[in-house]
């Protein structure tokens, strides 16, 4: 509904404006001074203003800017008797959107109104759907609690506002992108392009054309000019994902265009620019790599400005209730089926799985879940590689003799450790040796990492 607020002291007149405008299909609300004005527009839906300069408590020329204040996305539009340049200037200084004399002018004021009307409601979509991408990709959208990840956070959030290289580093599948896109979304750029590329699901042609762009001709298939990833991110962001997989001659290529701001397409002869900020990830360790010569040691520094290392899931196991809530609601919504809720064995189970795929795996666990259970989930839906890992979790201690527990925790350190018996030894503060022999004599079973 097209909404519009009158603000006049002649009543006649206002009651007059007032019917003609309801006749064209808009809801009218009338005020006739500034006080009853200022109190109408606080009124959201509120899509346009029409207000006489010449009120018994003010004038509607040193109105607009309070009229703003209350309500941003309502267009203003000004009527005065006798029309004069300085006021008319002044009125669109101070925000209003147009300046008509009464009178002369009636004619053009349904046409105003609903260019005013259509400005005010695209301008509440936007803010609208600007609220929605800020909660959707916002720090608010990384979940969780533990202290490893309120860390990594709170350091996303102090680099946010400036202009500095990040480098996300961590295993695979545990969020690097989202933090990525809370970076920007926290950045001055995010009203910008946020683009992102996976350096390791493309050839080396594929991203030198996917990053650089190409001129019409460059190569036998360039049909017309392709814009880069490098000129979509002016005065936006560039997440490179996977960076470590990035080609060492594509790195030199990279390490130019962060120290100057310009780079080449690839059949052009003239230099483009291109503003931008980097943030990188990678699940490799970058200083080994660039020690070994497989990574540009300058590279590697020039991106090493501020690193955040994402922790695994198992190092933050309280986290997981959070998440299989959340994930247990979003899939249930996509799968149009009632939240059927989950026995505490199978939360059980999955605080106790060693999540080598973090959070990507326990999203993909649970969508499994919601699809194939009839009803409250339990560990009858979990993948039979899943079920044999975490079959204690559904068992309760048959006894509470040492040897029970003894058990239990050998195994609890065995699946955080991913079956690297070295490191359970060194965590269980127990010999290797000594370790083994409890494999054996509580039939822990014979795989596992030396």
């Amino acid at each position: 509904m097209k909404t519009v607020l009158i603000i006049d002291d002649e009543e006649k007149l206002r009651s007059l404006l007032a019917r003609v405008i309801k006749a064209e299909g808009f809801e009218v609300i009338e005020a006739g001074d500034c006080k009853s004005g200022l109190k109408a527009i606080e009124n959201p839906v509120i899509d346009a203003v029409l207000c006489d300069v010449r009120l018994p408590d003010g004038n509607g020329v040193e109105l607009v800017p309070m009229l703003k204040s209350r309500n941003p996305n309502a267009e203003i539009i000004l009527l005065t008797a006798n029309g004069n340049i300085p006021d008319g200037v002044q009125a669109m200084k101070n925000g209003a959107m147009d300046y008509i004399v009464k009178g002369d002018d009636n004619d053009k004021i349904l046409p105003i109104l609903d260019k005013a009307v259509e400005k005010s409601q695209l301008q509440k979509k936007v803010k609208k759907l600007e609220a929605i991408v800020s909660s959707k990709f916002s720090f608010d959208a990384v979940i969780g609690n533990s202290q490893p990840i309120q860390e990594a956070i709170n350091l996303a959030k102090k680099v946010a506002p400036t202009e500095a290289a990040v480098l996300l580093t961590g295993e695979t599948g545990t969020g690097k992108e989202v933090f990525a896109q809370a970076i920007h979304y926290s950045s001055h750029r995010a009203d910008k392009n946020f683009v992102a590329l996976n350096c390791s699901a493309f050839g080396r042609e594929m991203i030198e054309s996917e990053l650089f762009g190409y001129k019409q001709g460059a190569f036998t298939g360039a049909l017309k000019d392709k814009r880069g990833l490098l000129e979509e991110a002016h005065n936006g962001t560039l997440f490179l994902d996977e960076i470590g997989e990035l080609p060492l001659d594509l790195q030199a290529k990279l390490l130019r265009v962060l120290e100057t701001h310009e780079f080449i397409k690839l059949g052009d002869t003239k230099p483009s620019k291109s503003n931008f900020r980097l943030i990188a990830a990678t699940n490799r360790d970058l200083k080994t790599e660039s020690e070994q010569h497989r990574f540009r040691a300058d590279l590697y520094f020039r991106l090493n400005v501020f690193q955040i290392t994402l922790p695994p899931l198992r190092q933050r196991i309280k986290d997981i209730p959070l998440l299989l809530d959340f994930f247990l609601d979003y899939y249930t919504k996509q799968t149009n089926k009632p939240n059927p809720g989950y026995t505490a064995d199978f939360a059980k189970a999955l605080e106790r799985y060693a999540w080598n795929g973090n959070i990507r795996e326990l999203k993909n666990v649970i969508e499994r879940a919601v699809i194939i259970s009839d009803g409250k989930l339990d560990i009858s839906v979990l993948p039979s590689d899943f079920r044999d890992t975490v079959s204690t979790a559904s068992e309760s201690l048959s006894s509470f003799s040492m040897e029970s527990v003894e058990k239990q925790h050998i195994q609890k350190v065995l699946n955080h450790s991913q079956g690297n018996r070295a490191e359970a030894a060194r965590l269980l503060e127990i010999g290797i040796a000594t370790l083994y022999r409890k494999i054996d004599e509580f039939g822990l079973g014979k795989s596992g990492k030396q």
